[in-house]
This record gives C-alpha cells, sequence and structure tokens, in this order.
C-alpha cells in the first residue's frame, strides 16, 4: 500500500509539472492538455484552480498580441483589478516562488502598452492635501506603474517623462525615483529621494519599502531615532537636511535636488549645503548668520549640526 502512495505522489508530481513547464514556456494550448490530464487523474490536486487561471490568463494574450489601447482609465482599472487579485495570487500558489516575477513580467507589459495613450490623471501642481488625494485615486491608471511591474525601468522613465511638469506631482516623482533607482543605484536616485521627500512624505517613506535597500533601511530607522521631530510621517520632509549632519559626503548629490524655495525643509538642506561649503572655505564670519538662519528653520536640526561640530572641534 505504501508503495502505491508512493506511485501515486509521483505520478501527481510528473503532472503537474508537465503544466508547469507548458505555463513556463508561455504555451496556452499545451498548459491546457496538460492541465485537464491532471485534472482527469487527480480531480482533487490542490493546485488545479491557481493552474486554470494561469492557462487562461496564456489563452487571453494573443487576443492582446496587437496590443489593443484601453478605451479609457475605467477599462484599465478592471483589468489591473483583474491581475492583481486574480492572476497574482494564482501566479504565487501555483509556480516556483523565484519564478513568478519573470512569469507576470509580460502581463504587466502588455497592460503597460495598452494604456500608452491615456493621458496622466492627477493634480498638476505642488500637492495640497485635497490635490493629493485626488491624484492617489486616479495616479495609478497610468502605464508608468505598469512598466515598473513589468521590470523594464526604461520604459517606466519614458512614460514618466511625457507627464508635463511630472517633478512637481508626487505620483510620477515616486515612480521616477524608482526607475532611476533600479537602473543606477542609491547614488543617482539621490536627488529624486530629496525631492520626494520634500513634496510628499507619505510617497517618499512608501518608495523606500518598494525600493528594500539596507543601506536606505538603515538610514530611515537611525533618522526614526534620533531626529528631533514629531514622529509623524510628516517629519520624513526633512530627511535630505538631516543627511547633511550625518553623512556631508552626500552634500554633491542633493545638491543637484530642485529647490523648493517655498519649503522650509528643502531651504534648510539647501542652506545646510552653503554651510558646508562654507566650513571647507573657512569664512567664519558668513558662517554665523547662516548657523543662525538654520537654527531659526528647525531648532533641533540645529542642534544636531552643532552637536556635530563639537565631537570635531574637541
Amino acid at each position: 500500500m505504501q508503495q502505491l502512495d508512493i506511485f501515486a505522489d509521483s505520478r501527481n508530481v510528473v503532472l503537474r509539472n508537465a503544466v508547469l513547464e507548458e505555463l513556463q514556456r508561455r504555451d496556452g494550448d499545451g498548459a491546457r492538455t496538460a492541465l485537464a490530464k491532471l485534472a482527469t487523474e487527480f480531480p482533487d490536486d490542490g493546485t488545479l484552480s491557481a493552474m486554470g487561471v494561469l492557462v487562461r490568463e496564456l489563452e487571453r494574450e494573443p487576443e492582446w498580441a496587437p496590443a489593443t489601447p484601453f478605451a479609457d482609465h475605467a477599462a484599465l482599472a478592471v483589468a489591473r483589478r483583474h491581475l492583481e487579485e486574480e492572476v497574482v495570487p494564482a501566479a504565487r500558489r501555483a509556480l516556483p516562488a523565484q519564478t513568478v516575477c519573470a512569469w507576470l513580467a509580460p502581463c504587466w507589459s502588455s497592460l503597460a502598452q495598452r494604456a500608452a495613450t491615456l493621458a496622466f490623471r492627477g493634480a498638476h501642481h505642488h500637492a495640497d492635501s485635497h490635490a493629493e488625494t485626488y491624484a492617489e485615486s486616479h495616479a495609478e491608471s497610468h502605464a508608468a506603474p505598469l512598466w515598473l511591474k513589468a521590470r523594464d525601468w526604461a520604459a517606466a522613465t519614458g512614460a514618466v517623462e511625457a507627464i508635463e511638469s511630472w517633478w512637481r506631482i508626487p505620483a510620477p516623482l515616486a515612480w521616477m525615483t524608482e526607475a532611476r533607482y533600479r537602473m543606477g543605484g542609491l547614488d543617482v536616485a539621490w536627488p529624486l529621494l530629496a525631492e520626494l521627500a520634500w513634496l510628499a512624505p507619505g510617497r517618499f517613506a512608501t518608495v523606500l519599502s518598494v525600493l528594500g535597500d539596507a543601506s536606505l533601511e538603515a538610514l530611515r530607522r537611525r533618522f526614526d531615532a534620533e531626529f528631533p521631530g514629531s514622529g509623524e510621517v510628516e517629519d520624513y520632509v526633512w530627511v535630505p537636511a538631516w543627511l547633511l549632519v550625518v553623512k556631508p559626503a552626500l552634500a554633491g548629490r542633493l545638491r543637484e535636488a530642485r529647490v523648493q524655495r517655498d519649503q522650509a525643509a528643502s531651504r534648510a538642506c539647501a542652506l545646510l549645503g552653503e554651510i558646508l561649503r562654507r566650513e571647507h572655505d573657512g569664512n567664519q564670519h558668513e558662517l554665523v548668520g547662516l548657523r543662525l538662519e538654520l537654527s531659526r528653520l528647525h531648532e533641533g536640526l540645529f542642534d544636531a549640526y552643532m552637536m556635530t561640530r563639537k565631537v570635531q572641534h574637541r
């Protein structure tokens, strides 16, 4: 009896692997045939329904081969929901973990291609809370975040660049920050990370989680522990300026960020950059005035900065 069970189990595995093989080759017909065989011999197999979803997805792909554009944002939202709520969980259930992303990439690419003609729907000015809420509700209906899911960083960059004044709008700025990071690493992404922190601290926090960069995470934990703020997500607007205190070597990268003159945290970062330059030149007279200005912008940040100076000059 025991031996028969082993035989049955291995037969089950053989048939299941046959389906997986066809799925990995993206052969809808082959996968359908292999799945039918598995279902006939093992109607109670736990992976049948998940594999069925993936087979149906492959069978639908040829319909979109000429990349039929979405009629409107609502059509994209429906297709995206289907992918996120049905196909992605099925892929996670049925496929080996290390292959899931690669298998889903063409699905996301197809959506992105079909969304290419849809304009960005969001607030085209500095985000006040109302504008940000409005932008958030529609922003995801765009090709750029789909290209990011497809891991096509160059296409995502192109899609963002087509949005007018993208660097002033939280969603596209966040997409561009991620694309820049994926293509060039943290060093290249610093200026945009700074701009995102100033414009939309909540999105900045989200992007840090998405990037999963160990050194960024360590800095975030250190900021959370050390920065004298309110403990709210809004504190993150001060991250770029604080970085200049704890990591002055970043001054060159952060100098490339577009300064938001109407925002204290952004001005403080520019001011600290200036202070670091003057310290380097040894201009004490100028420094007194600049430091006073910094203390007016954020006393806690100024104290943190002065602490590092006391340590240096002890």
